[in-house]
Order: structure tokens, then C-alpha cells, then sequence
């Protein structure tokens, strides 16, 4: 499918550019700066799509959309700073064709469009469905979602959990640019307790895991439930009674279990200090899907039973002590 971009900000050009070009079927037609250049460019170059901001000097988008749907018309996504602060031109250039709104891509501090990449991808490929240019399957749309979608540090601790885990993430940089779900064995009624205090102990955002919600970059999340924490297929977060006979609630097993199926990209999974043996199978099942896998060493363990279970199995790329593991998941993640 051929796809143009109209965007007087250089930065947003960019961000758009890197999220196309993880789709070998996707190609770039052209690059405008303004609506007047985008106007000229359709006239001679008709792609399937422009990605059309709105706000631009010398001929802003809803004046574009309006002369290319009359003159050369062809599919347009529009693509702006805030959907929600420029509502009134967005429907106004609605009313003269344009298919849908959604915000600018922002490129993350590695360089990757990390935020909103994959709503620009949902959006291309619901136009794409509309004007019969479906090439993609789920196949390809996994691939996708691989490409645009941060690494994932994935965290299950237990017995001794707390402290080990505001140790690792006091170490983790402010600028951690990475998602973080945390599955600690602890009663719904002390986690609000526990994402409080965790976060007195980070630079990181902490809150409680909601369900239908995303992860998102830089923010660390903790399962708050007595049900199981799962990811869904479409990246948003759940929970589940299932499996009922399990014995630990919130389980890491069970989590591990969701992102290994659900999760496109890799990442780095961590297991901490913990009796029994949950999360072991769990982190092995990542190591085999191409995961980093960190278990705690026995020395700076409270209770040396989940990792040893996932030594035991041999689950763990690493075994370190707890004060090493912080650096190992930054120098894995970047």
C-alpha cells in the first residue's frame, strides 16, 4: 500500500516514517511540509493513503483534505498532535472525506516510536480493510506489532519480595524507557499499600494493574487482585479466576504464561525471592521463546525457592544477586 505523509514538524515526519517502514508492504509515496505541497504532490502522485496533520502553515490540513478530495481523491488518515484538542477540525475535515483521527506517534529516548505506534498501525489497517488494500495477515500483523512494540521487564517475586524489588527498581534510571509488570504473592487488600511505598523507592511511576489497559513505557505496574494477571491478545491487561486450583494468587506462572503467547516483541523476565516453586515454568517458557531470563541467587534470597526451582530448571539465563540485577536488565533491554 502507498502511503504519504504530510507533517510540517520534522520530529513527527520521523516518528511516522519509522512506524510505516516495520511493514514490508507499506511504501512511502512522498513527504509533504504543508497542505499546499501535500495538494501538489497528490495531484501527480495519488497514493492510497496520506497520514495528514492538521495543524501546518501556508495550508492547514482540513483546507488540504478538502481540495485533495476534490481534485485527486484518495484515502486519509488524519494524524495530529491531540485528537481531543483540535476536535473541532477534525471534524470539520471529516465532513470533507477524511476517514479517522488519531494521535501523533512520539518517538521514545532510544530512537523507536514507542508511544502510539501501535494505534497507528490498528488505524492503517482499518482504512486498508475500507478501500480494499488488505494484504496483511496476522502473521504480518505480529511481525508488526513486534517491531514497534518496547521490550518488557516482567517481574514475579513472593517470600522477601518487597524489599528485593525496590532494590531493583531504585537502580533502574529514571529515563527507563521500558514497561514493567510486577506479579508479588500479596493480598488485594496490601497491594494499594505496596505500589505507595514501591513508589517512594523509584523515580518510576507505580500504580496498581488495571484490566483492559496497555502497558506503557516508563511505568511500572503491580498485579492488585486475587485473581491471576494475564495479558490479552490485544496488549491490554486482564484478570482471571483461572486456573482455580492454583495455589498462588496473584500466580507468576500464570502471567509469564500470557506474555510468552500474547506479547509480540521480547524483553527481560525476572524472578525474585519466594517460597515454592511459581514462576519457574513460567521463565523457562520465555527463555525458550528468546527472552533474557534473571533468577536471584541463593545468597541475597529471603527464601531460595522460586529461583532455585527455576535454576533447577535450567530457566535462567542469569543467577545474580539482587543488587546486580537492575544494571542486567538495563544492559539487556537498550
Amino acid at each position: 500500500m502507498k502511503i504519504a505523509i504530510v507533517n510540517d514538524t520534522l520530529i513527527a515526519s520521523e516518528a511516522l516514517r519509522r512506524v510505516l517502514v516495520t511493514v514490508p508492504e507499506y511504501e512511502i509515496s512522498w513527504i509533504a511540509a504543508d497542505g499546499a505541497e501535500a495538494v501538489k504532490k497528490c495531484a501527480s502522485n495519488t497514493p492510497d493513503l496520506i497520514l495528514m496533520d492538521l495543524i501546518m502553515p501556508v495550508m492547514d490540513g482540513v483546507e488540504a483534505t478538502r481540495q485533495i478530495m476534490k481534485q485527486s481523491p484518495c484515502a486519509i488518515l488524519l494524524v495530529t498532535s491531540s485528537v481531543t484538542s483540535n476536535a473541532g477540525k477534525v471534524f470539520e475535515a471529516m465532513g470533507y472525506g477524511a476517514l479517522d483521527a488519531i494521535n501523533t506517534p512520539i518517538l521514545g529516548a532510544s530512537g523507536n516510536s514507542q508511544s502510539g505506534g501501535i494505534e497507528l498501525l490498528k488505524s492503517i489497517s482499518k482504512v486498508a480493510r475500507l478501500i480494499g488494500k488488505t494484504s496483511s495477515t496476522s502473521k504480518l500483523q505480529r511481525t508488526t506489532l513486534k517491531c514497534v512494540t518496547p521490550p518488557l521487564l516482567a517481574i514475579g517475586s513472593s517470600t522477601g519480595g518487597p524489599q528485593a524489588l525496590a532494590t531493583l527498581l531504585s537502580g533502574l534510571p529514571t529515563n527507563f524507557a521500558f514497561p514493567v509488570a510486577i506479579v508479588q504473592h500479596v493480598d488485594a487488600e496490601f497491594a494499594p499499600g505496596l505500589a505507595q511505598w514501591l513508589g517512594q523507592k523509584t523515580n518510576l511511576s507505580v500504580s496498581l494493574a488495571v484490566a483492559d489497559r496497555p502497558l506503557e513505557v516508563g511505568k511500572v505496574v503491580i498485579a492488585s487482585t486475587n485473581d491471576h494477571l494475564v495479558l490479552k491478545s490485544n496488549l491490554t491487561l486482564k484478570y482471571t479466576k483461572e486456573p482455580l486450583d492454583y495455589p498462588y494468587r496473584p500466580s507468576v506462572d500464570t502471567f509469564f504464561n500470557s506474555i510468552a503467547e500474547h506479547w509480540p516483541g521480547k524483553g527481560t523476565a525476572v524472578l525474585l525471592t519466594g517460597m515454592g516453586k511459581d514462576g519457574a515454568k513460567g521463565l523457562k517458557l520465555l527463555r525458550s521463546a528468546g527472552w533474557h531470563t534473571i533468577a536471584q541467587d541463593r545468597e541475597t534470597c529471603v527464601v531460595y525457592g522460586m529461583p532455585k526451582a527455576a535454576a533447577e530448571l535450567n530457566a535462567a539465563v542469569q543467577i545474580l544477586p539482587i543488587e546486580a540485577i537492575a544494571p542486567a536488565c538495563v544492559k539487556y533491554l537498550l
